[in-house]
């Protein structure tokens, strides 16, 4: 079954408030993802809830009003911007009569239609299956059962719902096992790069925190870069040489992250998330001119402490500096910024860099901050420790 929505549908965008922290009042996030996976939003709506309600998520008076608006602006699908249960998406599909999707969804297609690698596509299958496995309910709902095989007297025959959950059971496994073979051969690179003593680099980040941009601004690579949510999902990996320590480092692109991630999808990239926990040093991309950039710091860290990569020395870079105005323009170049730690719920120092990927601003400080970074680690046991970065 293709979960993919039809391109350029015109959407409506729901956002219920629940009194949660981050909430995106304006749905600008949503909105993004829409256009980034081919919809086209042509109304919002959002309103308060103390908690979801267990048929229809809004409520019957709200899913009224959605219904009305979406005659009214000729939308042909309904958008969430939580996670909507199999249940919840069934029932409101009934009453508004029209397809409704949610968030996680959303972000599974357009990881679907940005994975290039044999492997990004493995684990984005993985993720839609896990994800379709659950919908079942709604999207078979209207199957009845088989009848028995031919020579078999009595009893009803097996399910059309119970084969599918049997074939995508099935799909799952195959799908999993051909990751574990990539990752067995992910781990044999990583352990082939210890042998030579390789200072490894991860950047991590919010999704269009620039990174990929950054990553060809250093190593003069080619990664395909743009202005979007997404753009990029396969890591890429470069040698990187810093003159002034004398040395090339390994340099990784990763997948970017995004508020409420599903958990599926971090499963599933396992394997490319693993680069970054194993890192001697992650670069912390951020995209200093977003007036939400605290919140995405917040949401990287969470997504880091999740997949084992907490722990990970950090630096922090402030990327899009040509963005910025001048009245917000910094005093320094380099400076040290507290963010939360998730797992210990205190702030944490971090040394901070100031950078534009495009203009090439404060890259000559950032190579030389790795350069010592990858000097001071020359002939150590132990991995670069938090406290070097500090």
């Amino acid at each position: 079954m293709d979960l993919r929505p039809a391109a350029f549908t015109n959407v409506i965008l729901i956002g219920v408030d629940f009194g949660l922290p981050n909430f995106d009042t304006h749905l600008e996030e949503l909105g993004l993802l829409a256009q980034t996976a081919g919809l086209t939003p042509v109304s919002r709506m959002t309103c308060k809830r103390k908690a979801p309600d267990a048929a229809l998520f809004v409520g019957t008076g709200k899913a009224e009003e959605i219904k009305m608006m979406a005659r009214e602006v000729g939308a042909t699908e309904v958008l969430f911007d939580q996670s909507l249960s199999p249940a919840q998406q069934r029932n409101l599909e009934r009453t508004l009569d029209m397809p409704v999707n949610d968030r996680t969804l959303l972000i599974l297609e357009i990881f679907a239609q940005r994975a290039r690698s044999h492997e990004g596509k493995l684990q984005v299958e993985l993720a839609r299956l896990q994800y379709l496995s659950t919908r079942l309910v709604r999207r078979w709902s209207h199957l009845e059962r088989q009848t028995g095989g031919a020579g078999v007297r009595g009893g009803p025959g097996e399910k059309q719902i119970e084969l599918d959950k049997r074939m995508i059971s099935e799909s799952i496994k195959r799908t999993k096992e051909r990751l574990t073979k990539v990752k067995r051969q992910r781990q044999t690179q990583r352990k082939q790069r210890d042998r030579r003593n390789a200072f490894s680099i991860s950047l991590v980040g919010y999704t269009n925190a620039g990174k990929t941009t950054l990553f060809n601004a250093l190593v003069k690579a080619r990664a395909y870069a743009a202005d979007q949510l997404f753009a990029t999902l396969d890591t890429t990996t470069r040698q990187l040489y810093l003159g002034d320590a004398a040395r090339s480092v390994s340099l990784s692109d990763t997948v970017g992250f995004i508020r409420d991630l599903p958990h599926g999808l971090i499963d599933a990239f396992e394997a490319t998330l693993q680069e970054a926990a194993d890192a001697d040093l992650l670069l912390h991309v951020v995209d200093g001119s977003n007036p939400d950039f605290l919140a995405q710091i917040e949401q990287v860290q969470r997504v880091l402490t999740e997949i084992g990569a907490g722990g990970v020395p950090q630096l922090l870079v402030f990327n899009k500096l040509d963005a910025l105005e001048n009245a917000r323009w910094p005093l320094h170049m380099v400076d040290m910024f507290e963010v939360n730690d998730p797992e210990t719920e205190s702030p944490r120092s971090l040394q901070r860099v100031f950078v534009s990927a495009q203009s090439g601003e404060g890259l000559p400080v950032l190579r030389q901050l790795l350069a010592d970074l990858a000097g001071s680690s020359l002939g150590e046991d132990s991995p670069l420790t938090p406290e070097a970065v500090a």
